[in-house]
């Protein structure tokens, strides 16, 4: 473990990040206390492959008939949506006219 000052680490991060070897850590100190910590990952990240679409068809194999039916948890807020809804239309339809 390497320990290097805040003002050192400031002058040369650039340096130090590019001259890390793989589980090297680096510590900065500011007034002999450690401060922050610089490791290098032991495994370069992973590269996401692009998402196809498409690619998971077929994979539902059962659906059921009424998936999406609305829940009864919802039916007093869906029975005031659609009220609100009708009665809205109904009230443009007549200053429209």
């Amino acid at each position: 473990m390497t320990t290097i000052s805040l003002q050192e680490a400031q002058a040369n991060l650039s340096d130090l990040v590019h001259r890390l070897t793989p589980g090297e850590e680096v510590v900065i100190l500011e007034n002999d206390q450690p401060v922050a910590r610089l490791v290098r990952p032991a495994t370069p990240p992973t590269i996401r492959k692009v998402r196809q679409p498409g690619t998971l068809r077929g994979s539902v194999l059962y659906m059921a008939p009424d998936f999406d039916a609305p829940l009864e948890d919802f039916r007093e807020y869906m029975e005031g949506v659609s009220s609100s809804a009708h009665g809205q239309g109904e009230r443009e339809a007549s200053a429209s006219r």
